[in-house]
C-alpha cells in the first residue's frame, strides 16, 4: 500500500537552518528568512541558460502574433496572473497579449480555493475557454511541479503545438517532463515547511519577470532600459512620460509636454514625432509597420 503519508519532494522538506522559528527573538527570526531568501538569486542565476532559451521562443510566437499564457494554481497561479496584469501599463501592450490563466477562476485571486489545483479536468476547458492556440506559448508555474491542473495544462497545450514552458522549483518533476522547455530553479526546503509562496514564490516572480520583461524587450517595447511604450493614465505617468521624452530625445521640459500632447498622451507615438520629423497620424502608421518597435518605425520613416 502507498504510504500517502510520505512526500518525498524538495518544496515539502522541513528546513533545519529555521526550526526555532516561532521562538527566536523577532529580529533573528528575520534574519533567517532574510538568509534563505538569498539563496533564491543564485538559483535563478544557474538556470539563466533556460530563462534566455524560454524568452528566445516566446519571442518567435509574439512576433508572430501569438499570445503568451501563465497558467497555475495558487500562489503560482496568482504569481501569473499579477505578472501579466503589469505588462499592459508597464509596456503599452494589448491586455490580450500576456494573460494569466488560474485554476478556480477571479475568484482564486484573492481568495484561497486550492482544491482547484486537484481538478485536471478543468484545464483543458479553461485553455479552450481563453482560446489558446498552437500559435502562442504557455508557462505552467508549479512550485512542486507536480500539480494535477498545471501538469495537465500543459500537458495539453503541448499536444496541440503550442511552446510549453514548464517552470518549477522542484527537479524531476512531471512538468518538467510535460513542458517542451523547462525552467527549475531549486531553492530548497521553505523557511516554513511547505509555505511556498516564500523561496519558491519569489524565485518563480523572478523568472517570470525576466520572460516578459526581456520578451517585450526584443519586441521593441523599451527602448534602452525606459518604458518607451507607458500609456499615460494619470499623473504620475504623464509626468515620467514627459520626462523620458525631454531626455531621450533632447527637448525640454515645455516642448516634450507639447510634443506628448499632441501626440495624444501616447509616449511611443511621440518619440517617433521628434525623432523621425513626422505628424502623430504618420508616427502611428510607422509603428504599427513596425509591430511597435520605436527603432524599426524611425528607420522606416521618409
Amino acid at each position: 500500500m502507498e504510504d500517502t503519508a510520505r512526500d518525498d519532494r524538495i518544496t515539502e522538506a522541513v528546513n533545519a537552518e529555521t526550526a526555532g522559528l516561532d521562538v527566536l527573538p523577532t529580529l533573528e527570526a528575520a534574519r533567517l528568512l532574510n538568509a534563505e531568501d538569498r539563496k533564491v538569486a543564485a538559483a535563478v542565476e544557474a538556470v539563466l541558460p533556460d530563462v534566455a532559451a524560454a524568452v528566445d521562443r516566446i519571442v518567435e510566437r509574439l512576433r508572430a502574433g501569438g499570445r503568451l499564457f501563465y497558467v497555475g494554481t495558487g500562489t503560482s497561479g496568482r504569481l501569473g496572473v499579477l505578472d501579466a496584469s503589469e505588462c499592459p501599463p508597464t509596456f503599452g501592450v494589448p491586455p490580450d497579449l500576456v494573460q494569466g490563466i488560474i485554476a478556480g477562476g477571479y475568484e482564486a485571486c484573492h481568495r484561497a480555493t486550492e482544491a482547484s489545483e486537484d481538478d485536471a479536468s478543468r484545464a483543458a476547458s479553461d485553455l479552450e475557454d481563453r482560446g489558446v492556440a498552437p500559435g502562442d506559448a504557455l508557462v505552467g508555474v508549479s512550485a512542486s511541479g507536480e500539480t494535477p491542473y498545471t501538469v495537465e495544462a500543459v500537458r495539453w497545450s503541448r499536444e496541440r503545438g503550442t511552446l510549453t514552458v514548464g517552470l518549477a522549483c522542484a527537479p524531476a518533476s512531471a512538468l518538467e517532463r510535460a513542458a517542451e522547455i523547462a525552467v527549475v530553479p531549486v531553492v530548497g526546503p521553505e523557511a516554513l515547511a511547505g509555505s511556498t509562496r516564500l523561496k519558491a514564490g519569489t524565485a518563480q516572480k523572478m523568472v517570470l519577470n525576466m520572460l516578459s520583461t526581456l520578451a517585450l524587450a526584443r519586441l521593441g517595447f523599451v527602448l534602452g532600459n525606459r518604458m518607451s511604450h507607458v500609456r499615460t493614465t494619470n499623473r504620475k505617468l504623464a509626468a515620467r512620460a514627459a520626462r523620458t521624452l525631454a531626455e531621450l530625445c533632447g527637448l525640454t521640459a515645455g516642448d516634450a509636454k507639447a510634443t506628448l500632447e499632441a501626440a495624444g498622451g501616447e509616449l511611443a507615438t511621440a518619440i517617433v514625432m521628434t525623432r523621425a520629423a513626422v505628424t502623430a497620424p504618420e508616427a502611428r502608421v510607422l509603428l504599427a509597420r513596425s509591430g511597435g518597435s520605436i527603432e524599426k518605425a524611425v528607420v522606416r520613416s521618409p
